[in-house]
């Protein structure tokens, strides 16, 4: 009992501010996030103070519950109603434990008043700490999957690369095909104008020579049929011819 006292008095001070909840980093990314239904089931948080306190030690929600049935008043009648009927039927006994016992609330009381708020401040600071390291943690593990997520996507567009590279690869090896099929029809082309190219050089020498050989025939039988008597009348006259043309030039 005497613990949850000392608790509870540690926080009177603050009794009267609002209660406040901090927002961890998580519950931030949480809310970013697309696949939770944050509105039907909203991420549960740490809250950072403890409830409204009266009396010291006793909770707000105590008095809050009795307004609605007996009015303000009800929870003070009640508690001592209680403690009247408890001491009364000497169900709590006043021996020399229970003066003890004030005596110990009234120091803790006051050692609560002049060490809580130091207490709190450090408990606060390594609480503090407690989460940084916490936090520190999760980022760096956050960072880590980040850089592998970049890598595994550096990875996919170097994957694309190669596909792009193989669609070069292949479309050169086309080309060479297309180039060697080309070079292959100019062999055959070259090769059958050479084959035609030789058969009209084979008839064009095949008919000079037919040509030749009967021109020659066709003179050697002239020649064959001049007789010599001829012969010489047509050197006589063309000597006079010749001398015809001299004189008249």
């Amino acid at each position: 009992m005497f613990g949850r006292l000392t608790l509870r008095s540690v926080n009177q001070c603050r009794s009267l501010q609002p209660i406040s909840v901090r927002s961890t980093k998580t519950a931030v990314a949480a809310k970013e996030s697309d696949e939770r239904d944050l509105v039907n089931f909203p991420r549960p948080v740490r809250a950072e103070y403890p409830g409204k306190v009266r009396l010291g030690f006793l909770p707000d929600e105590w008095f809050q519950f009795f307004y609605k049935k007996t009015g303000v008043t009800g929870p003070y009648v009640f508690g001592t109603g209680l403690i009247t009927y408890l001491c009364s039927k000497e169900i709590y006994v006043l021996e020399h434990e229970f003066y003890s016992g004030i005596s110990l609330a009234i120091m803790a009381v006051v050692a609560v008043k002049k060490f809580g708020p130091a207490v709190a401040a450090y408990a606060d600071k390594e609480i503090d700490a407690l989460e940084k390291e916490y936090n520190e943690g999760r980022i760096e593990t956050v960072k880590t999957l980040e850089e592998a997520i970049a890598s595994e996507k550096k990875e996919q567009w170097r994957a694309e690369g190669q596909t792009l590279l193989f669609e070069a690869k292949k479309e050169n090896v086309l080309l060479q095909l297309e180039a060697a099929y080309r070079e292959r029809i100019a062999t055959v082309y070259n090769q059958v104008k050479r084959r035609l190219d030789y058969q009209v050089e084979k008839e064009n020498i095949m008919r000079r020579i037919a040509q030749k050989n009967l021109v020659n025939f066709v003179v050697s039988g002239v020649l064959k049929s001049i007789t010599p008597q001829q012969e010489k009348e047509s050197l006589k006259k063309c000597i006079t011819d010749l001398q015809a043309l001299a004189a008249r030039a």
